[in-house]
């Protein structure tokens, strides 16, 4: 049996290094709120680990409109099944050793020497190796792609001077090695600040590295999802289209399929362009990820418009990876179970500084968008993915 665990904090313990990270106390609060979430890519006859208490009845309910085959397991009862299949978000120190403690059995579990090659593989230094993958795309492709990734290996003045010189037209983001979601960035429009400056060399002392990027001109978030075998092997498993903030942080993810994506990604670039930066990018995760990965991983992309020298509209193909399971994923999973053929929506989570108040909205959008279920299938309104609870603060809900 597999057993999915939803530890959303798997990038922040990934970045601390240690196997007694405790995460920030918002954070933990989410993974509680959302603990149910797995249920909804979980395969048929496997369990989900989170609390009983609110999840065990808003799971019953659930399995009455939709087709879900999943059971939910407490902590207390871990040790009655040690010998699972672990499916967390993303693999790190902190999980393996807390399984261990709850009595899992240790050959069921990525080894140390497994997980710091996870982490190795999983810093923003790899995705600069990545990106030379594309130095050989097809010529006449290659005008339709952008993307370049600095790797700053010393923070003294002369090298953050030289910096600000090169990207002065466009600007110029910094970014942590060792962060996700659209966190560990400082965004430079126009030079470095005192704050920067400091910011840049604390990461440089922690990580040895920084990676600089330039600003380019997003005109649509996307993401390729694909699963490594751990044998050589990356397999394309669909697209998502999300949305982030001004800052990069993500927000929600549109409910397509993956003929509706590539049909609105078209308004930009050839459909055949596209396929080949999929089948580019199969191959470059499979150079440098394929042996030392098991497992979900997502790359995030963009739409750009307006760069010099280039077409209209290109794509950066390497914006981030994720050796995780990704909310692009868990959208297009979403989206290929329950949602009827064309029919689309939207995934969000959000977080409320009350429990009072995510009450109020979570009445308000039922009250506005009555849900209506056919044969297992969404056809409209709002669906929250977990229960909603008197000590809740976070949500994550689908709205057609």
């Amino acid at each position: 049996m597999k057993l999915y665990i939803f530890n959303l904090d798997s990038d922040l313990a990934l970045a601390d290094d240690t196997d007694n990270y405790i995460p920030p106390a918002p954070v933990r609060r989410m993974m509680e709120d959302l603990a149910l979430l797995p249920v909804w890519y979980a395969q048929p006859c496997s369990a989900v680990l989170a609390p009983s208490a609110y999840n065990a009845d808003y799971l019953k309910q659930l399995k009455e409109w939709f087709s879900l085959d999943t059971t939910l397991i407490t902590e207390p009862e871990l040790p009655d099944y040690a010998d699972v299949q672990v499916m967390p978000w993303g693999w790190n120190k902190t999980l393996r050793k807390r399984l261990l403690r709850l009595g899992l059995m240790e050959g069921r579990l990525p080894s140390l020497t497994t997980l710091i090659g996870y982490r190795i593989c999983s810093s923003r230094v790899q995705v600069a190796e990545l990106s030379k993958v594309f130095r050989s795309f097809p010529i006449g492709k290659s005008r339709y792609v952008c993307g370049r990734h600095q790797v700053l290996s010393k923070a003294d003045d002369d090298s953050l001077r030289a910096v600000e010189n090169e990207y002065k037209e466009t600007g110029f983001v910094l970014k942590s090695v060792l962060s996700g979601s659209g966190r560990g960035l400082r965004w430079c429009r126009h030079g470095m600040s005192p704050s920067d400056v400091n910011w840049c060399r604390r990461e440089w002392q922690m990580n040895g590295s920084v990676l600089v990027e330039p600003i380019y001109n997003k005109v649509e978030d996307f993401a390729m999802e694909f699963y490594s075998d751990g044998q050589g092997k990356v397999a394309f498993m669909g697209y998502s289209l999300f949305l982030t903030d001004e800052k990069g942080v993500y927000r929600s993810n549109l409910l397509m399929s993956d003929e509706e994506v590539e049909c609105r990604l078209r308004q930009y670039i050839p459909l055949q362009v596209l396929v080949e930066v999929r089948e580019q990018m199969e191959w470059g995760l499979a150079e440098v990820f394929g042996t030392a990965y098991t497992g979900p991983l997502g790359v995030d992309m963009m739409v750009c418009g307006g760069q010099p020298k280039y077409p209209q509209y290109v794509i950066h193909p390497h914006v981030e990876v994720n050796l995780r399971r990704t909310m692009g994923m868990l959208a297009h999973e979403w989206t290929t179970r329950f949602l009827p053929v064309g029919v689309c929506g939207e995934f969000r989570m959000d977080s409320f500084p009350t429990t009072e108040d995510l009450c109020r909205q979570h009445r308000q959008d039922m009250e506005a968008h009555p849900l209506v279920v056919q044969d297992g299938k969404l056809l409209s309104g709002y669906l929250p993915l977990v229960p909603i609870t008197p000590k809740s603060r976070y949500r994550a809900y689908v709205l057609v």
